[in-house]
């Protein structure tokens, strides 16, 4: 027996009847021989933590654009937190932990650079729309590994594809789907104190009551809750559910709408249009692989993906290299 066949039988013991299990995964775009060594979630998982894109989630804005501190979170420690969360709740609820694991980790690979305002001018922008969810799928499927994609199966594209607005195909999609949003939610205010918009007081009484006066706390609170909920429908109780959507309206209120949050976004919509219109009048300028993907999928299409795949400083140098006259000198 090898060691995934070991890992598969592990699974049907184990794992509750809800979980998806590695041994009736719907395949891969291409069909490959097994790994002796990984199941084929393990193997996506792997994939994804390795790829270009997922490095470049280091240098891209979660919330706060280019903040001058080291503690702020970016989109790549947005994503280990997602995971970290995401596992904990599919251990316990006995879900495939390596299922969860390779679509929160992939789950953010399309994002643009300077968060939710590059997404916004890149939807007005396109033709055909923009949304990252979708280009998170078209990373791993169409641009990674030079044009090839990462080849995953069927239940991680699906969760990637579906983490923002849809119901997953697996529980294990679910449960990313939720516990993202409890990420992101409890480490922007982590953020938002951090950088003097908000204090822990500011938060409604009621909210600190039932869910925690700390971050710690709530997220305990939001993840028992989810697991006390049980594996048959991902969620939380009426109770917690609505402390937590109260909490989350309070966050778009507060810091995600706040002037202060916000004073650069304008700055960046404006350099990310002007790249957009420069490259697709110029898309001899593109890279010869988001060139080839302009020729099969058109300008405007390609020039969304290469944009999309910028870090906040490579956009902010780009645009320099384009745009901003440099010094005449003379040696």
């Amino acid at each position: 027996m090898t060691a995934r066949e070991l890992t598969m039988k592990i699974e049907r013991e184990t794992l509750c009847e809800d979980a998806a299990l590695s041994e009736r995964s719907g395949g891969r775009l291409r069909p490959e021989e097994d790994d002796d060594i990984r199941t084929c979630f393990q193997r996506d998982r792997d994939r994804i933590l390795h790829c270009n894109s997922f490095r470049r989630l280091k240098h891209k804005t979660q919330v706060f654009l280019s903040p001058a501190g080291d503690h702020y979170r970016t989109r790549l420690t947005h994503t280990l937190e997602v995971s970290q969360i995401a596992r904990t709740v599919s251990r316990a609820l006995r879900l495939n932990e390596d299922l969860t694991e390779a679509i929160a980790l992939g789950h953010d690979l399309g994002h643009t650079p300077f968060g939710h305002a590059g997404e916004r001018a890149l939807n007005v922008l396109a033709p055909e729309g923009f949304h990252h969810y979708q280009q998170s799928l078209r990373v791993v499927d169409i641009i990674e590994k030079n044009g090839k994609g990462l080849n995953l199966t069927a239940e991680v594209r699906d969760g990637i594809l579906k983490h923002t607005n849809m119901t997953a195909d697996t529980k294990e999609g679910c449960v990313v789907r939720i516990c993202d949003v409890i990420a992101y939610i409890n480490h922007d205010i982590d953020d938002s104190i951090r950088a003097d918009i908000l204090c822990e007081e500011d938060i409604p009484k009621n909210i600190r009551k039932t869910l925690g006066d700390t971050k710690s706390k709530r997220i305990t609170s939001l993840v028992s809750d989810v697991i006390a909920h049980g594996s048959s429908e991902i969620g939380m109780s009426p109770e917690i559910r609505a402390a937590f959507d109260e909490l989350h309206a309070f966050m778009f209120q507060s810091v995600y709408f706040n002037p202060k949050c916000k004073s650069e976004e304008a700055k960046a919509k404006d350099m990310i249009s002007k790249l957009y219109e420069h490259f697709v009048s110029h898309i001899e300028l593109l890279p010869a692989q988001y060139l080839t993907l302009a020729y099969k999928y058109g300008a405007d299409r390609a020039v969304c993906d290469y944009i999309a795949g910028m870090s906040d400083g490579f956009a902010v140098e780009t645009f320099k290299s384009l745009f901003i006259p440099k010094s005449w000198i003379v040696y």
